[in-house]
């Protein structure tokens, strides 16, 4: 699944995709009626593997977007059925497979039983999204990113362009039909940001449809096709521009009412990420990390630029830039990174897979930077880690900022490739569990690539320089404050204003990131993930340390660890530790 960068519209590395995930986007395919019905989770009297397999094959049927972003080209085309008994399926078919895995009981053996219940996290959290936080009636965020965006067909190779163009014509006719229900189903009055996100959102969609979307298929030399796809993108155009000019009318309506309320915050959390810490408790963790990094800063900058603020050291950090550019930039970075991981044997580099860098096609640069890594299913895809140039309509000091420096690229890098989220999904498309290899939590993978940015640094990245400090700090801090704002907004109180603040004064953000990362907060409350990750890893590896005496390097730590997949992070610990029960641990 793509993943985005700490600078991106909508924040750091997992970014859209795994917003998408938490938030439930799913789908079921219109015209068919054997998709759009799938079978019941299969029944215990089955293996487990059976019953596994099973599940996998009815989820791609209720959601084929989400299949084909593994690879599964046979979904290509089909797009979500959000009416009223697409929901109510997708609801009775997570319910009945939970109830059904969990009558195995003690039937089964380690690993099976690990496996049993990851699935079962997997379609608790996806139930909370749908049902608990009702995001289908509520979030647009759940339909601009559960299906809307046609990319898969158009950034990634996996068949001619022919072929891929034929699945864009199919999914763009279904557009109008789906923009339907989600006019039904959306309710109003909605929170103001909420509103923000979906007009951006909508109406966007309606920009490319017509414009990159279509364009990226001009080669093509059939005249029927090409006109069919015109045809079919001024349908999904106008159906998505109506949606925008609708939601834009609710703004004099809109509220403030954003916040989960601190007893389903609290179930989210265990609902998705298996975690149970008491949400002062966890405040606390939050409040301690932000102080430990603070202070590293202070030392950091007074080395750097000793005499001046925080924000003047930041400033110059980013000032630092590349004289040919970033893609450059990161293309020099990935093999010096590489090189470093290997020496420093720090994790295995599954396959033969390489990184390529690029900028950003112009259809898809609302993130800064982001990867599109190939799915489980494709074979012979290469992984893209894309970065954006600044929009030419900008004034020159807006295009200077958003250009990153070396060292805060670097840790991008890092946080995207090497040994981040490109190595993550190396080791998932290779787990032994099958639902591993398809299921990558949020919390696993954006606390994974958050994870190694500081690793990276520990393990003595670019010898203690100060500069190269300062970029992976302002990392660490701008995910601190995604901690505290995602807490504060849900269960304390907070305003958006008062979030902004925060990512000012605390976490020494400019004024714009700033606006964005407490208006993602609002509609993406388990943007907390980053920190809450990193911190449980940080602790596993301790823990495991320990237990192993200090024997075994850390390589055969980070090798195990990512051999689950992406499931919970309690659930591995529980593996790795052989404890009784899961547990989250900071």
């Amino acid at each position: 699944m793509r993943v985005t960068s700490a600078k991106s519209m909508i924040g750091s590395a997992m970014g859209l995709a795994l917003i998408v995930g938490t938030l439930g986007g799913c789908s079921v395919k219109v015209a068919d009626k054997e998709a759009a019905e799938p079978a019941p989770a299969p029944a215990p009297k089955d293996s487990w593997a059976q019953f596994r397999d099973g599940f996998i094959e009815g989820w791609f049927k209720i959601d084929p977007a989400y299949a084909v972003y593994q690879g599964r080209h046979d979904f290509d085309g089909q797009l979500p059925d959000w009416s009223a008994a697409g929901l109510k399926r997708q609801s009775e078919f997570l319910h009945q497979t939970i109830a059904r895995a969990n009558k195995f009981g003690t039937s089964l053996d380690p690993q099976e039983t690990f496996e049993r219940d990851y699935l079962v996290k997997v379609a608790e959290g996806k139930l909370f999204w749908l049902e608990e936080a009702d995001q289908p009636h509520n979030n647009p965020a759940y339909y601009v990113g559960g299906g809307l965006d046609p990319n898969v067909y158009i950034a990634r190779p996996y068949a001619d362009p022919a072929t891929r163009m034929k699945a864009v014509i199919a999914f763009m006719k279904s557009i109008p039909a789906a923009a339907k229900n989600i006019r039904a189903n959306l309710r109003t009055p909605m929170p103001l940001s909420f509103v923000n996100y979906g007009v951006a959102g909508f109406n966007g969609f309606a920009d490319y449809y017509v414009g990159d979307a279509t364009a990226a298929f001009a080669d093509v030399g059939d005249k029927d096709m090409q006109k069919e796809l015109a045809d079919a993108a001024k349908g999904a155009s106008e159906a998505m521009r109506e949606l925008g000019t609708w939601l834009e009318g609710q703004r004099a309506s809109a509220t403030q009412d954003f916040a989960l309320g601190p007893d389903k915050f609290a179930r989210m959390l265990l609902a998705t990420e298996g975690v149970d810490t008491p949400l002062d408790q966890l405040e606390a963790v939050g409040r301690a990390d932000l102080k430990r990094n603070q202070d590293a800063l202070a030392a950091a900058c007074n080395q750097f630029a000793k005499g001046k603020t925080i924000p003047q050291c930041i400033a110059k950090m980013g000032a630092d830039k590349a004289a040919d550019g970033p893609v450059a930039e990161a293309r020099r970075q990935i093999p010096e990174l590489k090189k470093f991981v290997v020496d420093n044997n720090l994790v295995s580099i599954p396959g033969t897979e390489e990184a390529k860098v690029e900028e950003s096609p112009p259809y898809n640069r609302q993130n800064s930077a982001y990867i599109d890594p190939a799915g489980p299913y494709d074979t012979g895809i290469p992984s893209v880690y894309y970065i954006s140039p600044p929009d030419p309509s900008w004034d020159k000091a807006t295009r200077d900022a958003f250009v990153p420096g070396k060292k805060d690229l670097l840790f991008t890098s890092i946080h995207e490739v090497m040994p981040g989220h490109f190595v993550q999904f190396l080791h998932a498309n290779r787990s032994p569990y099958k639902i591993g290899r398809l299921f990558v939590g949020y919390a696993f993978a954006e606390g994974w690539a958050h994870y190694t940015e500081e690793m990276m640094w520990d393990a003595g990245l670019d010898k203690g320089d100060p500069e190269t400090h300062i970029g992976q700090l302002s990392n660490a801090l701008l995910r601190d404050c995604r901690f505290l704002s995602a807490i504060g907004l849900h269960t304390k109180g907070m305003t958006q204003d008062q979030s902004r603040q925060m990512f000012v004064q605390q976490c020494y953000q400019d004024e714009g990131n700033a606006r964005q990362q407490a208006a993602r907060g609002t509609y993406d409350p388990a943007y907390l993930n980053y920190t809450l990750g990193k911190l449980m890893i940080r602790k596993l590896r301790e823990d495991w340390t320990a237990a192993h005496a200090g024997q075994s390097p850390i390589r055969a730590f980070h090798d195990e660890f990512l051999s689950y997949g992406g499931p919970p992070i309690p659930l591995v610990r529980q593996m790795m530790l052989k404890e009784q029960t899961p547990r989250a641990v900071f």
